[in-house]
């Protein structure tokens, strides 16, 4: 079983930053990739970010490549997401994933374990 506890979330103007932080427990050596989804009222959950655990290969949905960057403190078992220059359509539950296949990073049913998510709300 794998734990995730998601924080940092918070309200911030456009053109600001937060850092979300996923801590985790449990048998985190395990999955495949550590990812962050956000989903906002009303519309499915999507893909944002994604780290590969084997070799740090990362992803990115093109909505937040070189706005937002994803890391992993290993020695802590903690996962980060630098969000810079937030703009009001990045206003959303951002969720922690471990899990994952090869070919399916980018969809929520092929994760095992959430979080329960932190609400980020970036004001215009």
């Amino acid at each position: 079983q794998v734990q995730l506890v998601e924080s940092g979330g918070g309200l911030v103007q456009a053109g600001g930053s937060l850092r979300l932080s996923c801590a985790t427990s449990g048998r985190t050596f395990s999955t495949y990739v550590m990812s962050w989804f956000r989903q906002a009222p009303g519309k499915e959950r999507e893909f944002v970010a994604a780290l590969r655990r084997s070799d740090g290969t990362t992803y990115y949905a093109d909505s937040v490549k070189g706005r937002f960057t994803i890391s992993w403190d290993n020695a802590k078992g903690t996962g980060f997401l630098q969000m810079n220059g937030l703009k009001p359509e990045d206003t959303a539950v951002y969720y922690c994933a471990a899990g994952g296949r090869p070919g399916s990073i980018r969809v929520p049913t092929s994760y095992n374990y959430w979080g329960q998510g932190t609400q980020v709300t970036v004001s215009s």
